[in-house]
């Protein structure tokens, strides 16, 4: 009996550490395309794991559409770049609260000759630019965070509904949408997140920055257990807590390409 007993608890141990018996907690996170292609979560979220034993399965999307996975309660987390859309989630009771974690900007790119005349500092006197030249503009018509920073700033010049016979949606991620533009020469509005990890860039270089329209703020919250029961609000608080924390926030500071930080944290103290 005590022979077949030791023999039952080394295999028990021999699953267990083969994580047949013993599987890590698990979350879903429906975040942005930028935070994935970036290389972000690929340094961030092996140290949330560590740190608290949770592994989180991303799902990304654009901003619109994770948010609308939230909505459905098919995420346990949101971690998205859309202020407006992020703020009108929580008053519909879709999130339960949000909470800023970290920024970046976004850039206008093109080809290096700049036939439009746009390079300088201001976004809208540039995308006005565009229209007259009916220039070949990729828009990623998605969307996501960074098409509904596109359309409210085409909303600020002289003509908000003619943007140009050059002007076409792609309907596609931020990396896709760069690919496009490289290959026909055009312009993009990109994350400058995805656009420092973006290899083919061909002739491409960024021609408006600085801009403090172009402010890119992201946000983190925890899908409503009060709408969806089945959500692992207490899992997810615990991302949330973490990447909000002096350790996340490190995280996330560390994270460069050649130098260069991607994110800069700014969770509210």
């Amino acid at each position: 009996m005590t022979s077949r007993l030791s023999r039952q608890c080394f295999v028990s141990l021999v699953l267990m550490a083969s994580g047949w018996l013993a599987q890590a907690e698990t979350i879903v996170m429906a975040s942005t395309t930028s935070t994935e292609q970036s290389g972000l979560f690929a340094h961030l979220l092996p140290a949330f794991t560590t740190a608290t034993g949770v592994e989180v399965k991303v799902v990304a999307l654009g901003t619109g559409q994770a948010i609308d996975m939230g909505r459905r309660g098919d995420a346990d987390v949101l971690f998205v770049h859309d202020q407006v859309a992020e703020e009108k989630v929580v008053a519909e009771g879709f999130a339960v609260k949000r909470f800023p974690v970290m920024y970046n900007d976004f850039v206008l790119i093109g080809p290096a000759s700049d036939p439009a005349k746009t390079k300088g500092k201001d976004i809208v006197q540039a995308l006005s630019k565009l229209s007259a030249a009916n220039a070949n503009f990729i828009s990623r018509g998605d969307k996501s965070g960074t098409h509904a920073a596109e359309l409210r700033f085409w909303k600020l010049t002289t003509a908000p509904d003619a943007k140009g016979s050059g002007y076409k949606e792609c309907g596609c991620a931020m990396g896709p949408a760069l690919n496009m533009a490289s290959s026909t020469g055009g312009y993009v509005m990109a994350d400058r997140a995805t656009w420092l990890s973006f290899k083919n860039r061909g002739d491409l270089q960024i021609l408006v920055e600085g801009d403090n329209r172009l402010f890119n703020q992201y946000g983190v919250m925890v899908v409503n257990p009060a709408k969806h029961p089945h959500v692992k609000a207490a899992l997810a608080q615990k991302f949330v807590d973490w990447v909000t924390s002096s350790e996340g926030q490190a995280n996330i500071a560390a994270y460069k390409i050649e130098g260069q930080q991607l994110f800069f944290p700014n969770a509210a103290k």
